[in-house]
């Protein structure tokens, strides 16, 4: 199988095939369920297009709370079909389909009462390792553990004393969303399927009630295409019922999106070699290992605000910070804080006014012939929503189709994955690269790593770290340009790379070098270096800024104070 590049050129080419051609399924959308609907697609054989408005992710599927997890709340719901479902899936993603991106993380649940917290919360978490073994995806995974409140402090010294009376511990699973969702897109172009990026849907073809196509706008040429398709599948997420509206149809279900943020301190700052999972009077609350870092969310309040940028306010900011603090023996102060991000979760509307309530399950209809709308859900279930999705699709096609394979199709970067991770220290010596280089990249592309390493081979200056965010190379910048569909600055700082939120000034002292980088690959002049920066730097001022205001209203005031595109 080739390993695709999504480079300039080959967007362009995407772009002219889709509209030259009838595709069997197109969908609409590349967050993680629209990525993963293209790959299910492509891998039955049909000749599949994915277009999305902005980049890879560039939605709920990069500012999420980075878990891949059973959703142990969601047991003590009594939700059993959805956990066992996700526990199914996180299984198959740590051992068969992306080992290289998904990774164990260990959890700490303080004990604040004596006697029946311990029996009720191990009885839980007992049952949620039973269902993770019961799938048969999860042995993988060591099984939880009870915890004295010396032991317990001891794995976690950064809590108060008077915080617990003892602990539970056990495991999920992590990943960088929007890496995984690229390396998704990348492995769905690999197995045949037409993708671009800053593609903007601006309406439905029809024929008589039947929906044939779209016309696609080219946000970054200009140019209108019409992709014709046999079945559409609308991908959009919290964008949902503003895709359906371009119709001129009421939908089936409405989307409500709930606003989640979550704050990036420093490793030093929570003294713990294991994360935290704490109790709120609304959701839980993480602290979640995040390499030199550790990420702290998350909330969950009804958003009506602007869809592409959610702000964070300085309210969301003090109340996560209230939350950890009231367990930590040293409170976190702004100061502690290097990154904020907020995000929005597609939840189904139901009958309950609170966003926590509302329905965590998926939704696929068929509201028009030619047209599939997929809906809700969460992060670790893509797999089960694409596939609902296409199966959905196949039935307004007039033709025989495999069923779905994705199960046992691993993303690019995972084949050979172990035996280089085996070899790492070989690798290191044959490229001059420390071995914590090495872990750095297999951790983030896999067996593509050999890609990264042949750039550096070619110009070795691309082996240095980025002198103001050093935990990457300037190679992965290049490459996010020539191999990962990166169109601009903001795509590889804020989503290729997380810079963005792993430095105190926001990827501002990168920016310039990043740019300079990129521009090669992408036929930028100095005055296209110029506009690139002057734009990242103006979202992280507006984004400063509406981190200080009070409320959501002055928040996302403030937050739309920079421009949302980069002039070309």
């Amino acid at each position: 199988m080739r390993t695709a590049t999504l480079g300039p050129a080959d967007r362009a080419e995407a772009l002219a095939a889709m509209a030259e051609r009838e595709l069997d399924v197109l969908v609409v959308g590349a967050g993680v369920v629209g990525a993963g609907t293209a790959l299910d697609a492509a891998t039955r054989g049909l000749s599949t297009g994915l277009v999305e408005a902005r980049d890879w992710a560039s939605g709920t599927s990069s500012r999420s709370s980075k878990l891949i997890h059973g959703g142990l709340r969601y047991l003590e719901m009594l939700d059993f079909a959805l956990v066992r479902e996700a526990l199914k899936e996180r299984g198959l993603l740590l051992q068969r389909l992306a080992p290289h991106l998904v990774k164990p993380v260990p959890f700490l649940y303080p004990l604040r009462h004596k006697g029946w917290e311990r029996f009720y919360a191990g009885s839980g978490v007992a049952l949620y390792d039973a269902m993770s073994v019961s799938s048969g995806h999860g042995r993988g995974l060591p099984v939880h553990r009870h915890l004295s409140r010396r032991n317990a402090l001891r794995v976690a010294p950064a809590l108060r004393k008077d915080a617990l009376v003892g602990a539970l511990q056990y495991y999920d699973a992590q990943m960088d969303d929007a890496r995984y969702t690229a390396t998704l897109v990348r492995t769905a172009a690999a197995y045949g399927a037409r993708v671009a990026n800053r593609a903007r849907v601006t309406g439905f073809l029809r024929e008589g009630e039947r929906v044939v196509g779209v016309r696609v706008q080219d946000v970054e040429a200009g140019g209108e295409y019409k992709v014709r398709a046999k079945q559409v599948v609308n991908a959009t997420g919290v964008w949902t019922d503003d895709t359906q509206a371009l119709i001129g149809e009421r939908g089936l279900f409405h989307v409500r999106a709930s606003k989640g943020i979550h704050l990036v301190v420093p490793k030093d700052r929570v003294h713990s070699s294991t994360g935290l999972i704490l109790r709120t009077e609304k959701s839980v609350l993480f602290v979640i290992p995040w390499g030199r870092h550790w990420i702290i969310g998350t909330t969950d309040t009804d958003w009506d605000l602007d869809k592409a940028h959610p702000a964070a306010s300085s309210a969301d900011i003090d109340y996560l910070l209230e939350h950890v603090n009231s367990v930590l023996a040293t409170p976190l102060t702004r100061d502690d804080v290097q990154g904020v991000y907020a995000g929005l979760r597609p939840l189904l509307a139901g009958e309950s006014e609170a966003t926590s309530k509302l329905s965590r399950e998926h939704t696929v209809a068929h509201p028009l012939p030619g047209l599939v709308v997929v809906a809700g859900g969460k992060y670790t279930t893509y797999r089960v929503m694409a596939k609902d999705a296409v199966d959905e699709a196949v039935h307004g096609l007039d033709q025989r189709v495999a069923e779905c394979v994705t199960e046992d199709v691993p993303l690019l970067g995972a084949e050979g994955y172990r035996a280089l991770w085996n070899a790492r220290a070989r690798i290191a010596v044959r490229t001059g690269l420390h071995v914590v280089r090495v872990e750095h990249l297999l951790n983030r592309y896999g067996s593509l790593t050999e890609e990264i390493l042949e750039l550096i081979a070619a110009e070795p200056v691309l082996g240095e770290p980025l002198p103001a965010a050093d935990d990457y190379l300037k190679a992965e910048i290049v490459y996010a340009a020539s191999h990962e569909g990166a169109r601009h600055l903001d795509d590889v700082l804020t989503r290729r790379t997380r810079i963005s939120i792993e430095t105190f000034d926001r990827g501002t002292r990168s920016a310039r070098l990043c740019a300079e980088l990129m521009a090669p690959v992408l036929g930028w002049d100095e005055r296209q270096i110029d506009r690139e920066v002057e734009h990242y730097e103006k979202r992280v001022q507006a984004e400063r800024e509406s981190q200080r205001q009070p409320d959501d209203l002055t928040a996302d005031a403030a937050r739309l104070g920079a421009p949302d595109i980069v002039p070309l």
